[in-house]
């Protein structure tokens, strides 16, 4: 399954949209076209009827006691990155889809869309109070990063298979605050395609005894 195809630079990249026009076709018809753009088979056609059954839902929050469905609309025109794509959008309100398709169109005349990317790094903060030499204790952190890291990325084995874990360590010391001073050290974790919460908030629960350990200390906010 794909949502989006490449376009050759030696294309005319203002070209109308293979999917230009789906406003115009009634439901099935959209669907048909979408099956051939994206390579979708019978059975990736039957999940957009399908929906969240009942014991999908059960397992997904709490105290649940049925489903609210929305309907699932297709916003085309898009070239990002000299590729057609196609955005699925969920929303209950007219108008948004068609809207945000004719903003594409026109951003698509002058080239389309360009991004870039930086790595997935998330920030984990944590708060050492009771410092006697805030720089002193810095330069112990800095000292022992390699086994502080390995220990904040060994809090999560799942982000080890996937290639991400903890990158680096940085401290900050702020001598005069209303609190008196403390080390505030920020851990560096790769989350991958993650939020990321799930997996910096226990490293930064796993580092604290060490960080205490290391610089007699005392782990405050993490």
């Amino acid at each position: 399954m794909r949502f989006f195809t490449p376009i050759e630079r030696s294309q005319t990249l203002t070209e109308a949209s293979p999917l230009a026009g789906l406003h115009k076709l009634d439901q099935a018809e959209r669907k048909r076209k979408l099956a051939e753009y994206a390579d979708l088979t019978e059975t990736d056609l039957a999940a957009l009827e399908a929906g969240l059954s009942a014991e999908q839902a059960e397992v997904m929050i709490e105290n649940v006691v049925g489903r609210y469905v929305l309907p699932l609309g297709l916003a085309v025109n898009f070239l990002i990155n000299d590729r057609d794509v196609v955005a699925p959008m969920v929303v209950e309100e007219p108008s948004v889809v068609a809207g945000v398709s004719y903003a594409a169109k026109v951003i698509r005349q002058g080239g389309g869309f360009q991004t870039s990317s930086s790595d997935p790094v998330m920030i984990g903060q944590i708060q050492v109070l009771d410092l006697a030499d805030l720089d002193e204790a810095a330069a112990k952190l800095k000292a022992a990063e390699s086994d502080l890291l390995q220990k904040a990325t060994q809090a999560d084995p799942v982000i080890q298979i996937l290639g991400g874990g903890a990158r680096g360590l940085e401290c900050r010391p702020l001598p005069d605050t209303p609190a008196g001073p403390m080390l505030i050290v920020h851990l560096l974790y790769d989350c991958r395609d993650a939020m990321g919460a799930n997996m910096v908030n226990p490293a930064a629960e796993a580092l604290s005894p060490l960080i205490e350990q290391i610089t007699g200390g005392r782990v405050n906010l993490r």
